[in-house]
């Protein structure tokens, strides 16, 4: 007889430790997001030359403040994750996608602008309608870029996992229950009655 192998049993993967992993990489990929964007748009975007020789150059936050400020804006996001539950979660995933995808569209628009060196021209030769030559662009709108992305993918995490993630108030909620419990089993005696009473307490409330 043809022995009938017994069936493979999976191994159940534990949903905590799940949801602290996607957890992680949210707030992972919001930090290095964010820091990429605000360290790039401090670098020099576009740079040129006016009459003369002289340099001129303009830097990301000079060219657009908002993939600046929508980075800020994505920080902020991933902190109050930890303050809402429910529908909340999901407000914060959506903001924070937005403010991802918000950066990174600064930051490509911004990485062919030329009006900022234009501007920075005109204001050292007190010129009015100066325009700056030879003007080149570097790479960081683009590392900015990438960091938008990012911020982008922690906003879908959160849209996706967030409701499965721990918040502030979660460890407080057990012990809250379980308080009456303790007190009635606590004032089983009537020397436990006595002292429920000097603590002010209530031994008859259920």
């Amino acid at each position: 007889m043809t022995a009938i192998p017994a069936p493979r049993t999976e191994p159940v993967p534990d949903a905590r430790a799940a949801a602290r992993r996607s957890l992680g990489s949210m707030l992972l990929f919001t930090v290095l997001g964010a820091v990429l964007v605000l360290w790039a748009v401090g670098r020099t975007w576009a740079e040129g030359k006016v009459a003369g020789g002289l340099e001129v150059s303009a830097s990301g936050s000079e060219i657009s403040g908002l993939p600046g400020a929508l980075a800020l804006v994505g920080l902020a996001s991933a902190v109050a994750v930890f303050a809402v539950r429910g529908p909340g979660r999901l407000v914060v995933g959506v903001l924070l996608t937005v403010a991802g995808l918000g950066a990174a569209a600064g930051a490509a628009l911004g990485a062919a602008d030329s009006g900022a060196v234009n501007a920075t021209a005109a204001r050292k030769l007190a010129l009015t309608g100066t325009t700056a030559e030879q003007v080149s662009h570097t790479a960081w709108p683009w590392l900015a870029l990438v960091g938008g992305l990012l911020l982008a993918v922690a906003g879908a995490l959160t849209l996706l996992r967030g409701r499965d993630w721990p918040s502030m108030g979660a460890r407080y909620d057990a012990p809250t229950s379980a308080a009456p419990a303790k007190q009635a089993k606590a004032a089983s005696t009537p020397a436990d009655l006595w002292k429920a009473l000097d603590r002010g307490e209530d031994p008859t409330a259920s």
